[in-house]
């Protein structure tokens, strides 16, 4: 990976609009629609066995978690029918349930009726609303409204709502494997699979996918993002479809995979994010969650069956975004804090709940001297194989790969879903390397781990929840030892970076002294209260402990802590 980074316009690759599949799609939209219903009512129905009482009890498990999730966990976003709706269903579960002259065919008819109907109603909220015309008008939107706070924040005076003397390249520098992903772009379908930091990484990825010149991808945003009105129509006019996750039950979830599934074998580019939702942590995700993931090896096994001779080929592209400070942090590390190793509900945080917020942000950040990076991948194939420019598949030792065999039992390509299972589990182990490998470090990021292990070392008797209550008045690190040991992880890091392990940032390469400081006056830089700060008499401190632990994760994985 280079650490050279756009500073031009790509030429888009497919000029013909008519000719995105992402635009076929919406074109077909109802009848696309219709094929995820079918599809979804399927595999539901497979999954009980087709057995009457087994789809009784799927469809009154839906309608009470449904219920449940109406009571205790409501949002502005949710359909007025709502209510109604899941009322409904509850009416025609009692009725067939009381019904002494119904014949076991009959029920099963019912059941499948009311099935169809909760399935329609998933795929309908579900699907994205790409429209070609909003498309172009708000890549120009987010450009232009972008590079003139950024042009703002760095001319003086009247004439910077005008400059054009900054570009967003300038400020958001994409990094990696660029003409690789351009060019596969035109011979198979990329599923971009980026990590997952903050709520403004959607449109940081849509952003970078308009730069890079790449057709529309489609791709899955959390349905609480909608509740802001601007969010709601920049994703809406980017192809977002929506993604609850709320909503845990086994027919909602099969739709869910089935319309990415579908959407992929049709050709559309598509983006989710892997770990599900956003760190709470600050970690790069190392555990993924797979059941979008699987998506994409189905609908790769479904192309060799559709087409043997001539099957789309599945790309998958990992992605790193890279931010000095992240504004969710404090509520996220929270999060993270309060439910460390339980699966439990989390309120959504609050920073992004109205668009005079995410407005206000946009306006702070730009005005800062703050930097982001996107780290394009290798594109891999989807047993984690990279691939070549020509999209041919590669083992590790540069040997080709045909991935059909991967999927064929007696001489023809087969459904196994415990074999689909198993190679999902390996996409997900490798993507989780990938990350670490394109991660690209900071200089917030080294100042942050560095005091948060010398913090640690020095209070070694204490476990971390126990750390994370010292009084922050009593913390202070000497500037001289924190220097000598930021020296120390500094050196690994680029020994890791010669061995392709992580990438690093150009800034990196200045004089310790200066990263330092650069790392200080970044790490947490919009937070009322700061990860780390230099005092006037030479100590490095924190006002929060718990976010320079955040700040500190970006790091973790990479056993620097045995270097200090």
């Amino acid at each position: 990976m280079t650490d050279d980074y756009i500073k031009h316009q790509y030429e888009p690759i497919l000029p013909k609009k008519d000719e995105w599949p992402v635009v076929r799609l919406s074109k077909g939209r109802k009848e696309f629609i219709q094929q995820v219903v079918a599809s979804s009512s399927e595999k539901i129905k497979s999954l009980t066995g087709n057995q009457v009482q087994a789809l009784k009890e799927e469809l009154e498990v839906t309608l009470y978690r449904e219920r449940m999730r109406l009571k205790q966990n409501p949002w502005l976003v949710d359909p007025d029918d709502e209510a109604s709706f899941w009322s409904g269903v509850k009416s025609s579960l009692l009725a067939i349930g009381v019904d002494q002259k119904l014949q076991e065919s009959d029920k099963k008819a019912k059941y499948l009726e009311i099935l169809t109907a909760i399935t329609q109603r998933y795929a309908e909220e579900i699907a994205s609303n790409f429209k070609h015309s909003h498309y172009k008008m708000t890549r120009r939107i987010v450009t232009f409204g972008f590079s003139r706070l950024l042009n703002t924040s760095r001319v003086k005076g009247f004439k910077s709502i005008f400059s054009n003397q900054y570009s967003l390249q300038d400020k958001i520098q994409i990094i990696g494997e660029t003409d690789q992903l351009r060019e596969l772009a035109s011979k198979g379908t990329i599923v971009m699979v980026p990590t997952h930091f903050s709520n403004l990484d959607s449109i940081l990825i849509g952003w970078t996918i308009s730069t890079l010149g790449l057709p529309p991808f489609i791709y899955g945003a959390g349905l609480n993002l909608f509740n802001i009105q601007i969010f709601a129509y920049f994703m809406n006019a980017l192809g977002a479809y929506k993604v609850d996750r709320r909503k845990k039950n086994q027919i909602y979830l099969e739709t869910l995979k089935t319309y990415s599934r579908e959407a992929i074998q049709f050709g559309c580019h598509s983006l989710f994010f892997p770990g599900g939702t956003r760190s709470r942590s600050g970690t790069i995700e190392s555990k993924l969650k797979l059941g979008l993931l699987s998506t994409a090896i189905e609908a790769q096994r479904a192309n060799y069956q559709a087409e043997p001779e001539d099957p789309g080929k599945v790309f998958i592209v990992p992605v790193t975004i890279n931010y000095h400070f992240v504004l969710e942090a404090p509520s996220l590390i929270k999060e993270h804090l309060n439910y460390t190793g339980q699966e439990r509900y989390y309120s959504e945080s609050d920073e992004f709940s109205t668009s005079y917020k995410i407005s206000k942000f946009l306006v702070k950040f730009f005005t800062k001297g703050s930097d982001i990076s996107v780290s394009i991948g290798k594109a891999m194939d989807i047993l984690g194989n990279y691939v070549d420019e020509k999209g041919n598949s590669r083992d590790r030792h540069g040997r080709p790969i045909d991935c059909k065999d991967y999927f064929i039992a007696n001489d023809q390509v087969t459904v196994d879903l415990q074999r689909e299972e198993e190679y999902t589990k390996k996409l997900g182990k490798r993507i989780a390397e990938e990350f670490h490998k394109i991660n690209r470090v900071f200089s917030s990021h080294l100042v942050a781990f560095t005091a948060f292990q010398l913090i640690q070392r020095s209070n070694e008797k204490l476990d971390l929840f126990s750390l994370l209550q010292l009084p922050e008045e009593d913390i202070q690190l000497p500037f001289d030892d924190f220097m000598t040991a930021c020296g120390k992880v500094l050196d690994e890091i680029k020994r890791l970076k010669e061995g392709g392990k992580l990438g690093i940032a150009p800034h990196l390469e200045k004089p310790l002294e200066e990263i330092i400081r650069h790392g200080l006056e970044n790490v947490g830089m919009y937070h009322a209260k700061r990860p780390l700060i230099r005092t006037e008499d030479g100590h490095v401190i924190t006002e929060d402990i718990s976010l320079l632990y955040y700040y500190h994760n970006r790091l973790d994985g990479y056993e620097l802590e045995k270097i200090i």
